[in-house]
């Protein structure tokens, strides 16, 4: 009966109110991942546009728009940290469906994102290319800048490369998602994490032959994370109001 009155509201079972400060930290750091991306979009429209190609153009580039090019490098980057609090928070709420489940699924999911900060380039550029451009600038014969050239260009050349870390990122909202399903509530959320986490592995693998048709894959993560922030911020309202009525009870098992 329990369980019914769940599946009507739309609260998720057996969900441990201990960890409703985790839930909403999921909650807001799904927003602000949205926002950070929606802002490095935004700077990508108005500032001058990078060149695609040649490492020297690239590096005067950087050396020309330095501050915008590092603002929107940490706005491309900062989201990995925060959507490693997301996908931990989504394996805490979901873990008593299948902890062993559970536990794969947060693994893959919080370590591929956590990867992102070795990767060297950030799929719109790097970090390592504002070094690179400083000590180009220093240099002073075309033989002390070759070096620096071609560091560039390799990260120009990797900017574009299908990376495995983003194929792990899409395989781990199919995890959670698939984890999701096992339960009797966010099915909608479930279902639509599930397409998101496809259509974000073909848009990884074929990222370099499908140009601006990746930005679909972008849409949906978006109204993902959007939709995942609303139901852990509810999930955590929720555990809060339910640790006080029923605290021997938690965590709960769905069953009929």
């Amino acid at each position: 009966m329990r369980v019914a009155l769940d599946a009507m509201s739309g609260r998720l079972p057996g969900a441990d109110p201990s960890w409703h400060r985790l839930y909403r930290a999921g909650a807001v750091s799904a927003g602000l991942a949205v926002a950070l991306y929606v802002a490095a979009l935004v700077v990508f429209a108005v500032a001058a546009v990078p060149p695609v190609s040649g490492g020297e153009e690239m590096l005067e580039y950087v050396d020309a728009h330095r501050t915008v090019y590092i603002a929107q490098q940490l706005m491309w980057l900062v989201p990995s940290l925060l959507l490693m609090v997301v996908f931990l928070a989504l394996a805490m709420a979901l873990r008593h469906l299948d902890k062993s489940f559970a536990l794969i699924a947060g693994v893959v999911s919080v370590a591929s994102w956590a990867v992102s900060f070795a990767w060297p380039t950030t799929g719109g550029g790097s970090l390592a290319m504002v070094i690179l451009s400083d000590e180009y600038a220093a240099a002073t014969t075309a033989a002390d800048q070759a070096p620096f050239v071609a560091g560039a260009e390799v990260l120009i050349a990797l900017n574009d490369v299908p990376a495995v870390i983003g194929a792990l990122q899409t395989l781990g909202i199919v995890l959670i998602s698939l984890l999701m399903l096992k339960g009797i509530t966010w099915k909608g959320l479930a279902w639509f994490g599930v397409v998101t986490g496809g259509v974000g592995f073909v848009s990884e693998v074929l990222r370099p032959v499908l140009g601006w048709a990746y930005a679909f894959y972008g849409v949906l993560l978006f109204v993902w994370l959007i939709w995942t922030g609303f139901a852990l911020w509810r999930l955590a309202a929720e555990a809060v109001s339910e640790s006080g009525s029923h605290p021997p009870s938690w965590p709960r098992r769905d069953r009929a």
